[in-house]
C-alpha cells in the first residue's frame, strides 16, 4: 500500500505536469521514472545509481519522481503511442509500476517479458515474489510486529494468530492498531483477522469475485473477532490515525506492541524513531499481509539493453542486500541469496507466507463494514 506523503490532485492533472518533465533520450543514459516515495528515491540516489555506474563506465542513471502511479501511467501511454509511431518514448525503466496498468500496453508488446530477458539473476528471485512475466519484483515489504523487547521478552512473542490474540487479551491496553483506511499496517492487520475468519486462505479474494452476498459472508466474522478484541486495545478500544502514530506510541512505551511495515520501522530503528530495543517478528502461521514492488522495462526505449542491465543488478546480492540494511525493505530474491549474518539477523521476519488482499470492492466493503460494525463511534472523515 502506497505511503506517500501527497498525492497530486487527480490522475489528467498528474500526468499533465510531469509530462513536460520528460528528457530526451541521450545514448547511455537510462530514464528511470518512479511511483515511489522519496525514501526510495533516496536509496537510488544514494545507493543504487553510484554503484551501477562504478560498475558499468559509460553509463548514467536519470532519476526522475513521476509523481504517482497516475504520472506515471501517463508517461507510459506516450511510450505506447511512440511504439505505434517508431519513435522515442523518451523513458527506459518505471519503478514502482505495474505494467497491467497501460491499456494494451502488454498485448502490444510494450514492455520486455523478463521470463525471456535473459536476466543472469532471474532465478534467484523469491518465488513469493513472482507475478506476471512483464513485472519484475526487486524489493517487498509484509505488515509484521513491532514490539518492546524490554516489556516482552522475545521468547515469549506470539508467533500464530490465536498465540496473539490471547497475548491482547492477557495484556490489555498494549496493543493498537491504526484504522484501516488510514495507513496500510492497521489495514492489514484487519486483513490478516479476515483470513483467520475464513480458514486463512487468501485464495478466497480475488479482485472480481465480490459481491454484497459475498462481503456479509465473508467479513461479519472477522468483525467479530475484531469486536472481541476491542476491549483489550490500547485505551480500551481506541485506534490510531496513521502507521507513523503507531509506531510514535511504540517509541513512547505507551504501548508493548503494533502491527507495522516492515521497511518503515526498519528505517525508524535506523533512524533512532524507535529504541534499538524494538523486536520485529512475523506471523508463522499466515504472515500478516504485504507485497513486492515491481519494475517495468520498456521494449522500445533507447537504451532497452542498459535498463535491463540495470535490472539484472538490482538483483545482486550487494543491492539485494542494501534494500534490506539501507532501505528497510524485504530482498526480493529468496533469502538463501542474502548473507548467513543478515539471514541470521533478520531471522524472526523472514516470511514464510506474503499473502495479498485485493483492492476494488473488496477494499471499499472493507473499510466501511469496519467502521459500521466495529468502531461505529469513530468519525471516517477523521
Amino acid at each position: 500500500m502506497k505511503r506517500r506523503d501527497f498525492i497530486l490532485a487527480t490522475g489528467v492533472a498528474a500526468g499533465a505536469l510531469m509530462l513536460p518533465r520528460m528528457s530526451f533520450a541521450a545514448e547511455g543514459v537510462i530514464d528511470v521514472y518512479f511511483t515511489s516515495d522519496q525514501n526510495v528515491i533516496d536509496f537510488w540516489t544514494n545507493t543504487v545509481k553510484p554503484k551501477f555506474e562504478a560498475a558499468n563506465a559509460g553509463i548514467t542513471l536519470n532519476l526522475v519522481d513521476g509523481g504517482d502511479s497516475a504520472g506515471v501511467s501517463a508517461i507510459a501511454d506516450r511510450a505506447l503511442a511512440a511504439l505505434a509511431g517508431g519513435s522515442d518514448p523518451q523513458a527506459d525503466l518505471f519503478e514502482g509500476f505495474d505494467s497491467r496498468v497501460t491499456v494494451d500496453g502488454i498485448a502490444k508488446g510494450l514492455y520486455v517479458d523478463f521470463e525471456k530477458a535473459g536476466l543472469s539473476n532471474y532465478s534467484k528471485i523469491n518465488p513469493l515474489a513472482f507475478d506476471i512475466p512483464t513485472n519484475l519484483p526487486y524489493r517487498g515489504s509484509q505488515v509484521l510486529l513491532a514490539y518492546d523487547t524490554t516489556k516482552l521478552d522475545p521468547a515469549n512473542v506470539p508467533k500464530t494468530w490465536a498465540d496473539l490474540v490471547a497475548w491482547i487479551k492477557a495484556n490489555p491496553g498494549q496493543f493498537i492498531y491504526n484504522r484501516p483506511n488510514k495507513g496500510g499496517s492497521g489495514g492489514n492487520f484487519v486483513r490478516r483477522a479476515i483470513f483467520e475468519a475464513n480458514g486463512n486462505d487468501p485464495t478466497k479474494f480475488s479482485v472480481d469475485n465480490y459481491t454484497a452476498e459475498a462481503g456479509d459472508a465473508m467479513l461479519n466474522p472477522a468483525w467479530a473477532i475484531l469486536n472481541d478484541l476491542a476491549p483489550s486495545l490500547f485505551d480500551g478500544g481506541a485506534y490510531t490515525s496513521g502507521n507513523t502514530q503507531s509506531i510514535q506510541l511504540l517509541s513512547q512505551s505507551a504501548v508493548t506492541m503494533i502491527p507495522a511495515w516492515s521497511d518503515q520501522t526498519l528505517s525508524a530503528i535506523a533512524q533512532g524513531a524507535l529504541p534499538e530495543t524494538t523486536g520485529l517478528v512475523q506471523l508463522q502461521d499466515l504472515g500478516l499481509p504485504g507485497g513486492f514492488t515491481k519494475l517495468a522495462v520498456l521494449s522500445n526505449g533507447a537504451n532497452k539493453d542498459a535498463a535491463l542491465k540495470l535490472a539484472d543488478f538490482l538483483l545482486t546480492e550487494e543491492i539485494q542486500s542494501a534494500v534490506l540494511t539501507e532501505l528497510g525493505g524485504y530482498p526480493g530474491v529468496s533469502w538463501d541469496n542474502i548473507s548467513a549474518e543478515l539471514r541470521e539477523k533478520f531471522a524472526d521476519i523472514i516470511p514464510t507466507t506474503i499473502p495479498t488482499f485485493p483492492g476494488g470492492d473488496w477494499e471499499k466493503a472493507v473499510n466501511d463494514g469496519w467502521y459500521r460494525a466495529v468502531a461505529p463511534n469513530v468519525d471516517p472523515a477523521s
